[in-house]
């Protein structure tokens, strides 16, 4: 919980300062985006690398596992298209991209204000924060009303670490494992997705 609160004060607090015109005649250098960018793929990469225990999971697994993540990815991404619909002033591939977080909002956003702009990267940051506290708070009544694979999908990204102890309170350890490889899974595809919806066809 501690890094759900302290990540969202960072951003509250950047936020304020900004609306609050001290730090109008500052404007961080641009290259700080772009090698924050790559500090965070390559903390990423060691985080991933360095858990052995996934990586032994992965092997002993069916890979009818590898369908969790593939699901995931289709339904979230489905499911925010359909927002293009009710938000007129968000295109389908912006929709698609702040989607493509897959509850990953720290590096997605990132990416997103690289590529695209800091007012989608801010859309992307909250909707994704949004997904993870969501996850947390019903996790539940998603169990109960929806299945065990139903928390691993809203959790999405964040099934390997953050909202992995609520997954494994209310589904038990077997789902606790494919929450952990479908988390690793979507955790490698984020960067590349929504680079891909960003970039595609420009």
């Amino acid at each position: 919980m501690r890094g759900q609160i302290i990540m969202p004060a960072f951003f509250i607090i950047g936020l304020i300062l900004g609306l609050s015109g001290k730090l109008s005649s500052y404007t961080p250098p641009s290259e700080w985006t772009t090698y924050t960018l790559y500090a965070m793929i390559f903390l990423s990469g060691i985080s991933i690398g360095i858990d052995k225990k996934s990586w032994e999971v992965f092997k002993n697994l069916n890979l009818k596992v590898l369908l969790v993540p593939v699901a995931i990815i289709i339904g979230s991404l489905g499911g925010v298209a359909l927002t293009s619909f009710v938000l007129p002033s968000l295109t389908l591939r912006e929709t698609l991209a702040a989607g493509a977080g897959l509850g990953y909002y720290s590096l997605s956003s990132i990416i997103i204000s690289e590529l695209h702009g800091e007012a989608l990267a801010l859309v992307a940051l909250l909707s994704n924060l949004i997904r993870e506290i969501l996850t947390i708070v019903l996790a539940p009544m998603l169990v109960n009303y929806f299945g065990k694979l139903s928390i691993i999908a809203s959790g999405g990204a964040t099934s390997m670490d953050t909202t992995l102890p609520v997954i494994l309170k209310f589904t038990g350890k077997d789902y606790a494992v494919i929450s952990v490889i479908s988390g690793v899974i979507l955790t490698l595809v984020v960067p590349f997705l929504v680079t891909f919806i960003l970039t595609i066809g420009t």
